[in-house]
């Protein structure tokens, strides 16, 4: 991040110099190298946090949390008892329901999940995945580009009037009792957690 700051500094005086106009080139080498040291830390925080949460019930989220701002994400629409659960992205690439746990148990999961969002989505496709490291589904780190990489189907418009009838879809579910994020795995923090659910 240092290198990123210096480098254009360095180069906006050395032009500057040979060109007479070292300030105005230093301090247009600064804004380039302030620029550039913020992305190197976001290039290097994403796999950061990607690391962290790996193997995390819940994790998911992380990743949905990274898409760009034309997504919403709507983190734990559905979970079983074992923990395995489903979230949802809604974009330009359509619905997308992103599967977390036992592909055996997520099988029936997502079928019932995508029943229920085409009966009010109308035609927009719905799209599913399974977060994990096995062949055939998303790792971690890959799930937020793999979305975001879909193909374009809906514009901002037809994204505001879905997310309206989803509200009405999810408006009739249960109340989930689960905290928000990515669950704890540190003993104290599940216990935490559990009081948390109980509501003490």
């Amino acid at each position: 991040m240092l290198g990123a700051l210096l480098l254009p500094l360095v180069i906006g005086v050395g032009v500057g110099l040979l060109i007479g106009h070292p300030i105005y080139l230093g301090v247009m080498g600064v804004l380039l190298g302030v620029l550039a040291a913020m992305a190197m830390l976001v290039r290097r925080a994403k796999p950061a946090t990607y690391r962290r949460y790996a193997g995390q019930a819940g994790s998911a989220e992380v990743a949905l949390q990274m898409l760009p701002k034309q997504w919403v994400s709507s983190p734990v629409i559905a979970v079983t008892r074992q923990r395995d659960a489903v979230h949802r992205a809604l974009g330009p690439g359509g619905i997308v329901l992103v599967g977390e746990g036992e592909p055996g148990r997520l099988k029936a999961l997502l079928a019932s999940e995508v029943k229920k969002h085409e009966r009010v989505a109308y035609g927009v496709p719905v799209t599913t995945v399974i977060m994990g490291d096995k062949a055939g589904q998303i790792p971690l780190a890959k799930l937020a580009d793999h979305i975001r990489k879909l193909p374009k189907k809906l514009q901002a418009n037809q994204i505001t009037d879905v997310k309206q009838r989803l509200r009405a879809l999810d408006a009739v579910r249960p109340q989930i009792p689960l905290p928000k994020g990515p669950m704890p795995t540190n003993p104290r923090q599940v216990k935490g957690a559990r009081q948390a659910m109980r509501g003490r």
